[in-house]
Order: structure tokens, then C-alpha cells, then sequence
């Protein structure tokens, strides 16, 4: 696991070599075992290793076998043995173990072909020497990052923006559209960041930049298939598909020349993967909170698998914390979840250098609130509008907010907000923390004007229309809350610590069988997950399984009322907002106070605020960068 950036065009020949080392130097993190930089002709490229296969030759840059090809590689490939040998067959001889020689051999022999074929998560460079072109290419469903810029013929690409905003006189501009994004959302979804120059190279994808006309193209080689689910099976036999292909992609994704382990919540997805480890190290953290706790069922998973597991009950500086981590949110999310992610990463590092997570689990088999809230939302769309966009939540508003992480009173104050809002939202108007009205009350001047907010949900929508509804808003998320936040959470949080986060749910087999699989197996009578939980129920106690889903967060709400309360004092003054000149200061102040006064749970757009503000003296203005 590495972390790469480069140059290509008019501004590789103008950077001195200092500028690709500082580039590398802003990713350290990712990869402090070696620093490998190339210069060529129009190209730069380097990156920043973390050892975790052939560990003695896998250094970088490597070439492809007849020396024509050039690559800069950060990720794993699950199948590179496989493909070595198929080359190895086909006459081409290896100098190094490594499989990013596999790629790059790969490459020579089956072009862009070759793509399709890597079962792995990554995201790297390959100049083309031959054809006079660099390729940067990002894994089937973006569990590694790359962000690029093209700026006056040169084109600048890094696994973090750190590493792009090092490149001299590089512009920060703000994106005003991805701004109303963040804060309805918590992310910015699909290829925009709160940069305007700065993109994300969509998953599943690969950018190809002409050095001779300095134009780019980008081309889409895997997607999930926009089909009708296989309606052929029976339940027992999508339960032993679903089994075998988990099973497989488990077993592939443990190799490894370092020490290996696994996150363990106690939920179902964790407890699968870790039931198919074998004889595993596993971890997990709480917190003194009983609500944000789930160490018991942890334990009894692990003493049941029989696996060799380490807990901890965390006190955070929180405080400090908050600093560090604001390091890593160059491209910004306000997911509480940040926090737990590192501590646990934090932990995990000390014992080990890779660890399987079960990201994904959620997304493919529907384990969200949000699906039970639109089973019963298709319900609730038929009161009058009157009713439940306006009497019902306003009425609701008035009830106190809980203390617990849920809760019978939180939850039914958050399904009112989202019942009010448009039915063609699907289950994600149960995921928006700010409508359109709201943000024009919120922001002033360029940042409030109209823009499109829902738009990604529609363009989704229309991607997966051949689906039945419960497969097309797991699609939505996929391609939205799964690439644009939770796979970026993991991987900044993990990659903080240089810990590398493997996410077997998320292997392209699972991911075709899943979404061939009818709704009515994610969703039943308002049941999450109904066939991964039976499937679960096989490997682990049943009352880990059958329990309330809590998540994996922290106490925000009174956070924000004690730990926190310095952040809203420094980032939420009303002379620091009045001189910015983004923000409504009296609105903005009307929410810290109701939450203070614990009238309303703002929790979410206070710490969205937070988080931009933060961003903002970070990486905007550059005054702490």
C-alpha cells in the first residue's frame, strides 16, 4: 500500500525535482517505508511505499519487461499470482514478486484490457512511452483514492489533495455547488471536491492523457450491471452463493507477507468476515458511554470464532484529536465516525499492518435505517402534504432531543424531517441534513445561489432503472454514500496511521452476485438484511445477530455541549463568520444556541459548519497547511 502523485505535461518540464519529492512528502503517512521518484520525458511520477508484498524488490517506479511502461502503484491485487502465471506461460520473465511488475507486464500484453481484469483495490499511474501517454487508473468501486487536476496543459494527480495543493502556485478556489453538497449531504458526491480545479477520478475508471495535444479522456471499464435481478434461485441456494462467493473473497484477500487481522464490531458484517479468516487477530474499541459501546458483543463473537482478540474502552483528547485529524480531511467529510475509524485503526496498528474490514455489508444487502424508513415512508406518502410536511414536523420539533445515540424520541423526529421531503429522494431523504431552503437561509452571497443538489440522486436513479426499488437504492448508495464517504473515512483514517483496510464485501464477485440477488432478501417486512443475518446466524451467537444495529460513532450531540464546546466559540464566532462573508450569521447562531440550550439536535450541521471552517483555514487559505 503506497501513496502516488505525479506530473505530466508543459508542468513537468518547468518543475524542478524538489516538487514531486515535496508532492510525495505530503503523504508520508501512507506509505513511510521508501520513496521511489522518476523523471522522463513530460513525466514525473513518485510515490511513498508501505511495504506489505515483496517486501525485499516491490520498490517503485517499475517497468513492464521490455522497459516501455512505467508505473507508480498504490494497492493489493488479489489475483496477481494468478496473472503472473498466465505470463509467465505466455514467455515474459519477472525480476521482482511484486504485483505491480504483474501489472505492468500486464499492461504490455493486454492494453487497457487489461483493467477489467485486476481483482484488487487500487489506484495508479502508467506512462506509456511507446504511445506517448500516461494512464491513471482507480479500482472497480474506488476503495483507494486519486484525485487529478489539469491546469494549463499540465496534469497533476495525487492519492490525497495535500499532494496536488503542493504543486507551485496551484489555485484554491472554492466550489460553491460542492459547498451545498457537504452540507446537505456530509460529502461531496461524485467526482467534485470543495476545489473547483481538484476531481476525483470517478471508480471503475481510467484517465488517459495525450502528452502530445495535453488533452484527457476518461473511460468507464466496470460498473455494476443495471439488470433485473435472477429470480431462478431458491432461498437456500442464493444463501450458498452468497456463502461461497463471501467465503472466496475472504480467503484471497488474506495475503500477505506482513502481520494481518480484522476490525470486529460484534455485527453481522465483521463477525462473516472474521468467520472466514480462520485462526485471526481481531480488534475493537468503546466508549464509556453504554449507547456508543459494542465490546460485549465483540467479546462473545471472538470467544465463540475462538480468534485472539484485543479491546479497549477509549478516553479521547478529543480536543487534540480533532486537530490531528483535521490533517487528513483535505477533501472534507463531517461522518462522525471519523474519530472511532482512527482510534481503532490507531490500535490495530500496533499489533498489525493490514486489516479486513466489513465495509460494503450495509450497501449490498441493506442494512440501513433508511430502507426501514422508506418501507414505511411508502406508507406515509399518502397523508396530505399539509400534514406531513408541515404539522407533523413542526410538531415533532417540539419534542426535546434525546440523549442516546437513537432512541424512540430521535428516531421519530428524524423520520418526520424526512418524510417531508420529496418522495423522489427514495430512502435518502432519510440521509439530508439540509434542504435547499434551508441552505439559501444558511449561506449569502455566490455560495446561496440555487444549484443542483439532488442531481446525483437522480443521474443514479436513472443508471439503475432496470432494478426492482429496494436493488436501485442500494445502488444509490454504493455510488454515493459508500464511494464518497464511508471508503474515504476508512481509508484517511486507516492510511493515518499506515494501516491498510482490506474490504472483502467489496470484492467485484460479491458485488455482481449481490445485486443479481432480489430485494426481497435485503429487505422484509421491514427487517434489514434478512439473508445475511441467517447466513451470519451459521458462524456466530444469535443474539449478535438479531440485535439493534447501533453504528459506529461517537456522542456528538453532548460533545458538542462539553469537549467540543471551544470549537463552536473558535470556528462559529459571528465576527469570524460576518468577515468571511459565506455564511448567515444570525441563522448560523440561532443553531449553536438551540443546541446548547438542547432545544434541538443541530449535531450534524454544527459539526458540518465545523469541519468547513476548519477546512477552510487549513486548505482554502493555506494558513495552517
Amino acid at each position: 500500500m503506497c501513496g502516488i502523485a505525479g506530473i505530466a505535461g508543459a508542468g513537468a518540464q518547468s518543475a524542478s525535482r524538489d516538487v514531486l519529492a515535496n508532492m510525495c512528502s505530503q503523504v508520508l503517512h501512507r506509505g513511510p517505508d521508501d520513496q521511489g521518484l522518476g523523471y522522463y520525458q513530460g513525466v514525473h511520477m513518485g510515490m511513498q511505499r508501505l511495504a506489505v508484498i515483496d517486501l525485499e524488490t516491490g520498490n517503485q517506479p517499475q517497468t513492464s519487461a521490455d522497459g516501455q511502461t512505467v508505473i507508480t502503484y498504490n494497492g493489493e491485487l488479489y489475483n496477481y499470482r494468478e496473472l503472473r502465471a498466465e505470463l509467465i506461460a505466455a514467455g515474459f520473465a519477472f525480476q521482482t514478486d511484486s504485483d505491480t511488475e504483474v501489472i505492468a507486464t500486464g499492461y504490455q500484453v493486454w492494453g487497457e484490457a487489461l483493467f477489467p481484469r485486476l481483482n484488487g483495490m487500487f489506484a495508479f499511474a502508467l506512462f506509456d512511452q511507446n504511445k506517448n501517454k500516461v494512464l491513471l487508473v482507480r479500482d472497480h468501486i474506488g476503495i483507494k483514492p486519486l484525485y487529478t487536476a489539469e491546469i494549463d496543459g499540465t496534469l497533476v494527480w495525487g492519492s490525497e489533495v495535500k499532494s496536488l495543493l503542493a504543486f507551485p502556485d496551484f489555485p484554491r478556489r472554492l466550489n460553491t455547488l460542492a459547498l451545498q453538497e457537504f452540507l446537505a449531504w456530509e460529502y461531496v458526491p461524485e467526482t467534485r471536491t470543495l476545489f473547483k480545479d481538484v476531481q476525483r477520478l470517478r471508480p471503475g475508471c481510467y484517465l488517459t492523457f495525450d502528452l502530445g495535444t495535453r488533452t484527457s479522456q476518461i473511460t468507464s471499464y466496470w460498473r455494476v450491471e443495471n439488470a433485473p435481478a435472477q429470480q431462478n434461485k431458491t432461498h437456500k441456494e442464493w444463501s450458498d452463493d452468497l456463502g461461497g462467493r463471501l467465503e472466496k473473497a475472504v480467503k484471497a484477500q488474506l495475503v500477505s507477507d506482513v502481520p494481518l487481522g480484522a476490525f470486529l464490531s460484534g455485527g453481522v458484517d465483521s463477525s462473516l468476515i472474521v468467520a472466514h479468516m480462520g485462526d485471526a487477530k481481531t480488534f475493537s474499541i468503546g466508549f464509556d458511554d453504554p449507547s456508543y459501546n459494542e465490546l460485549d458483543y465483540a467479546k462473545q463473537v471472538a470467544e465463540h470464532l475462538q480468534v485472539d482478540h484485543t479491546s479497549k474502552i477509549i478516553k479521547p483528547d478529543a480536543l487534540g484529536l480533532f486537530d490531528r485529524l483535521m490533517h487528513h480531511l483535505d477533501d472534507p467529510i463531517a461522518d462522525f465516525s471519523i474519530f472511532p475509524t482512527f482510534l481503532v485503526s490507531e490500535m490495530t496498528r500496533e499489533h498489525v499492518t493490514v486489516a479486513l474490514s466489513g465495509d460494503g455489508g450495509d450497501e449490498l444487502f441493506g442494512g440501513y435505517d433508511t430502507y426501514v424508513a422508506q418501507h414505511y415512508g411508502a406508507m406515509y406518502d399518502h397523508l396530505p402534504g399539509l400534514l406531513r410536511k408541515q404539522l407533523i414536523p413542526s410538531l415533532t420539533s417540539l419534542l426535546p432531543p434525546a440523549s442516546q445515540k437513537k432512541g424512540l424520541v430521535n428516531k421519530i423526529k428524524r423520520f418526520a424531517e424526512g418524510g417531508a421531503l420529496p418522495e423522489q429522494l427514495g430512502h435518502t431523504r432519510w440521509r439530508l441534513f439540509a434542504t435547499p431552503d434551508e441552505l439559501s437561509r444558511q449561506l449569502v452571497g455566490e455560495a446561496a445561489k440555487p444549484d443542483d443538489l439532488y442531481g446525483h440522486i437522480e443521474r443514479l436513479r436513472g443508471a439503475c432503472d432496470a432494478m426492482d426499488p429496494m436493488n436501485q437504492g442500494l445502488y444509490i448508495d454504493t455510488y454515493s454514500y459508500l464511494t464518497d464517504n464511508c471508503l474515504p473515512k476508512t481509508d484517511r483514517m486507516s492510511m493515518a496511521v499506515s494501516l491498510e483496510t482490506r474490504v472483502p464485501f467489496l470484492d467485484p464477485d460479491v458485488m455482481t452476485g449481490a445485486f443479481s440477488m432480489p430485494g426481497e432478501f435485503k429487505l422484509s417486512g421491514g427487517v434489514t438484511k434478512p439473508l445475511l443475518k441467517e447466513l451470519a446466524a451459521k458462524h456466530v451467537p444469535y443474539d449478535c445477530v438479531y440485535r439493534n444495529k447501533e453504528g459506529f460513532s461517537i456522542p456528538i450531540k453532548t460533545w458538542l455541549m462539553n469537549e467540543f464546546a471551544s470549537l463552536l466559540d473558535r470556528y462559529l464566532a459571528p465576527a469570524r463568520l460576518e468577515a468571511q462573508g459565506i455564511f448567515n450569521v444570525a441563522y448560523t447562531t440561532k443553531l449553536v444556541q438551540e443546541h446548547l440550550a438542547n432545544v434541538a439536535n443541530h449535531s450534524h450541521r454544527l459539526w458540518g459548519l465545523i469541519v468547513i471552517q476548519a477546512w477552510c483555514d487549513r486548505w482554502l487559505d493555506g494558513t495552517n497547511a
